[in-house]
């Protein structure tokens, strides 16, 4: 029997786990080595764990522990052209606790394309319209937000998807025309395997996420407010 790691770091052996299941796609391959498999979920779970106490430090997650937040292995065929049955990575999602609080935490370990983000993925329709009015007004504080050392220093430029010309109800030469055009607010930040098996990945992880707190913040007060500025909780 494999010994099972305690450790709060990401294992080698998690990362060979998921380049093998990538060139060995099958549902035999992977019943063979299932006992691997649960060796690397449980190192990633671990390591998830520790993230989770990091972060509370500094905000407030309601994701209970590292088995919770991971996603499912197998991959939905059923409306996918990819007909392998398991997607090669471990990845999830830490959830911010209460409505008061927006934006959420992602993440992949991914052999090559290990990679974190956060933001605003799908915003239903009513918080896209309260985002870019909010745009509308003071898209002077959102360029000062975007353009701020810490996110470009960790994320580079915001990400995701846009309209091709001018969202209803606003003019297409608008001067945040670029930024009114966003349909999700989006921001990655990739590492190296070098970098995820470091023992000081879950510190830069947790220092990564920890930096895009000015816009959730401010995004939160906008998404929980009027535009008179009063509670809508």
């Amino acid at each position: 029997m494999i010994k099972k790691s305690v450790s709060h770091t990401i294992e080698k052996s998690t990362l060979n786990f998921l380049k093998n299941l990538s060139k060995n796609n099958s549902r035999d391959w992977f019943n063979t080595h299932k006992e691997q498999y649960l060796i690397a979920q449980e190192n990633v779970e671990q390591f998830l764990d520790n993230l989770i106490v990091k972060m509370n430090s500094h905000d407030h997650i309601e994701t209970p522990n590292g088995k919770k937040a991971l996603y499912r292995i197998y991959n939905d065929v059923r409306f996918s052209k990819d007909k392998t049955p398991y997607n090669p990575r471990l990845a999830g999602r830490l959830s911010r606790a209460t409505a008061s609080r927006r934006g959420g935490y992602y993440f992949w370990i991914k052999p090559g394309a290990s990679r974190v983000g956060c933001g605003f993925t799908y915003p239903n329709a009513e918080d896209l319209k309260r985002i870019r009015l909010d745009i509308d007004r003071n898209y002077s504080d959102w360029r000062k937000l975007l353009k701020s050392k810490a996110i470009v220093s960790n994320f580079g430029v915001m990400m995701g998807e846009k309209v091709k010309t001018a969202p209803k109800g606003f003019p297409k030469d608008h001067i945040a025309i670029d930024l009114l055009q966003y349909k999700q607010y989006w921001f990655e930040h990739h590492f190296s395997d070098e970098e995820v098996l470091a023992k000081d990945f879950v510190v830069k992880v947790d220092k990564t996420f920890k930096s895009i707190r000015p816009l959730f913040d401010y995004l939160s007060e906008v998404l929980t407010t009027d535009m008179n500025g009063e509670s809508v909780l």
